[in-house]
């Protein structure tokens, strides 16, 4: 299927590894250009060189950016616009569970970064998302965003950001730019805190995986790309607001 996305500009936030990678590289597999960000300069060069090596017509831009700045958010989308001249998707992946020296400062600086940093990033891109005509926004939240589970900053803040995208979601829609979510369950790679405990206790993640996903494995980071990239793309067109959950059965809420 063609997705029609060859030639569009697409940011991908938290792009230097795991799930932002393959989102990128998703992109750049239909012919996307694609300008990605992350903080630390070492990867993200790394992954940028990588991605251009597996390029086909399609380009990449990298920027080094924290998004939690009005600065650093303003650097990427500067790049993508001067670059490829506007933005037709932006994907919102950067996001961790934030470990602080109180319950209150975990709580300020998740909210920073999971719906303060995508909601500044969307603000920044809107009139050029609505220009495109065919703007579209995917925020990458989890299933424990939806339910119950994982450390209660993380818990809240990825629920905030569903409630977010469904309430912004509703009110773009009028201007042309459809807004959604992908919410991964589960997901092990090379670097990313799953993939270490698979390391590390085999046996305990075997069981892990039997208790909680029923389907049998862990998921990878091209399933949460295929996803998303389809979301973003016109052959979604009648998606507006919704949280599509990628996990093999893992998540337990009805809705």
């Amino acid at each position: 299927m063609d997705l029609e996305l060859a030639g569009r500009s697409v940011i991908v936030t938290g792009a230097s590894r795991g799930i932002g990678r393959a989102i990128a590289a998703a992109f750049i597999g239909e012919g996307a250009h694609v300008t990605i960000c992350a903080r630390g300069r070492e990867t993200l060069e790394a992954t940028a060189g990588a991605l251009r090596a597996a390029a086909s017509g399609a380009r990449v831009e990298a920027v080094i950016a924290d998004l939690t700045t009005e600065a650093g958010a303003a650097a990427v989308l500067d790049r993508a616009v001067g670059t490829f001249g506007g933005v037709d998707v932006l994907v919102n992946n950067a996001g961790a569970t934030v470990r602080g020296n109180s319950i209150v400062d975990e709580f300020e600086r998740s909210f920073d970064l999971n719906v303060l940093a995508p909601l500044r990033m969307m603000e920044l891109a809107r009139p050029y998302l609505q220009a495109s005509g065919q703007g579209a926004v995917v925020n990458i939240s989890s299933i424990y965003g939806r339910e119950s589970g994982g450390p209660p900053q993380y818990n809240a803040s990825k629920s905030a950001q569903i409630a977010m995208t469904k309430s912004l979601a509703l009110e773009w829609v009028r201007d042309g730019i459809r807004v959604n979510n992908v919410a991964p369950g589960s997901v092990a790679f090379e670097g990313g805190s799953w993939g270490r405990r698979l390391q590390e206790d085999p046996e305990g993640m075997a069981a892990f995986v039997r208790e909680n996903i029923p389907g049998g494995r862990f998921g990878t980071v091209q399933e949460i790309a295929r996803a998303v990239v389809f979301l973003a793309s016109p052959a979604a067109s009648w998606i507006v607001g919704a949280t599509l959950n990628v996990d093999g059965g893992q998540s337990r809420s009805n809705i």
